[in-house]
């Protein structure tokens, strides 16, 4: 099985809430996402704003990490919201603009209305991408080698 590679779309302090708790949590806590990744695989979060619902507007790469076992689990919340997680190893970045390096990804030249990619709010790119997004982050691309 290939390995393979993820844009996740959170708020910003969403992003540093999954950081901080070494997990990530997509599309208001829905399961399916976090099955379609495997152990290995890799996932970028783009932050279209500061925070949810009201926040800044921000459009940045914000965050990089690695799926740990690919198990996919309840996390209670409250009583009334019970999202789904799945563990992750997130690496040492520095948030990007999406606007300086769109004109660099094959996603965003191949898509024709990349808006309604981003509302999906979790998507494969490629390997190239991927790279691209995170050399760009100020992730050695040397330092991934050993994982990818």
């Amino acid at each position: 099985m290939s390995t393979k590679f993820w844009i996740g779309v959170v708020s910003e302090e969403h992003v540093h809430i999954g950081v901080n708790g070494e997990f990530a949590q997509l599309c208001h806590g829905k399961a399916a996402p976090l099955r379609r990744m495997k152990k290995g695989d890799w996932i970028i979060y783009y932050s279209p704003k500061t925070s949810y619902p009201n926040g800044k507007t921000l459009k940045y790469f914000t965050a990089i990490g690695q799926i740990k076992s690919g198990e996919v689990y309840p996390y209670e919340m409250s009583p009334e919201f019970i999202p789904f997680r799945v563990d992750v190893d997130y690496i040492e970045c520095n948030a990007m603009s999406f606007d300086q390096i769109k004109s660099k990804l094959n996603f965003y030249q191949t898509t024709s209305n990349v808006g309604l990619l981003f509302r999906r709010g979790h998507f494969e790119v490629s390997k190239e991408d991927f790279l691209t997004i995170a050399k760009e982050m100020g992730v050695s691309i040397n330092e991934l080698d050993v994982y990818i």
